[in-house]
Order: structure tokens, then sequence, then C-alpha cells
């Protein structure tokens, strides 16, 4: 179907095309972000069970380096806090681009439906967002 399509149609599907790609390339930078908050909250409530006199190490690239419990403790605090503001941020994009989605998508409906062609099941049906 591509082949009849005419060129504003055309540039209009490729646009589509990569705004799905950017919306999954943030869906999965976003899941990432969420994981590492997730396991460095956990990380954080574990240091209330550790004695603050016990010996600690962290990673740094592939040593383990002593650290104290504060350090230990205000790096951790530091990186959560870093994660959650990059999760807010990788949330925001992904509005940002399910709208694009949506509104290009609408665009590219309403020119193939004033042609006489593909209607409301047409190219990007399946895309983000779909279903819900």
């Amino acid at each position: 179907m591509q082949g009849n399509l005419p060129p504003e149609a055309q540039e209009k599907l490729e646009e589509l095309q990569d705004l799905q790609e950017k919306a999954q390339q943030v869906a999965t930078q976003k899941q990432q972000a969420e994981t590492q908050l997730q396991e460095s909250e956990t990380a954080l409530e574990e240091l209330d069970d550790i004695d603050e006199d016990s010996t600690m190490y962290r990673s740094v690239g592939e040593l383990l380096v002593q650290t104290s419990y504060d350090d230990a403790e205000d790096d951790l605090e530091e990186k959560v806090e870093n994660l959650e503001l990059r999760v807010e941020t990788l949330t925001k994009q992904e509005e940002r681009v399910q709208e694009q989605f949506e509104e290009l998508q609408t665009e590219l409906q309403n020119m193939l439906g004033g042609m006489g062609g593909g209607g409301p099941g047409g190219p990007g049906a399946g895309g983000p967002g779909a279903g819900d």
C-alpha cells in the first residue's frame, strides 16, 4: 500500500514509524531506570539493618573500595534522587511522544480519508497507546 501513497502521506507514515521507535526506546529507558531505582531504594533500606561501624565496600569499576557507612548512605540517597528525576523526565518524554504520535496518526488518517483511502484501522493502528 505504501507505494500508492502520495508523498505527503508517505512522509507522515515515516514520521509515525520513527515516533513509534522513539516511544519504544523511551519506554525501555524508563523501565531500566525504574529497575535501578527500585534496587537502590532496596539497598538504602538494607542500610538501616547494618551497624554503622561495620566495614563497608562499594563498587568502583571492577574494584571494591572500602567506604564509610555515611558515605555509602549519602551515595545511595543521591543515586535515588537522580533516578527519581530520570524516571520523572522519561515519563514526561513518554507522554510527549505519545501525544505527537496520536496527532500524527490523526493527520495521516485525515489525509488518507480525504483521498478515499484507508480509515481508522489504517497505518499505525497498532502503535503506542493502541488499546489504551
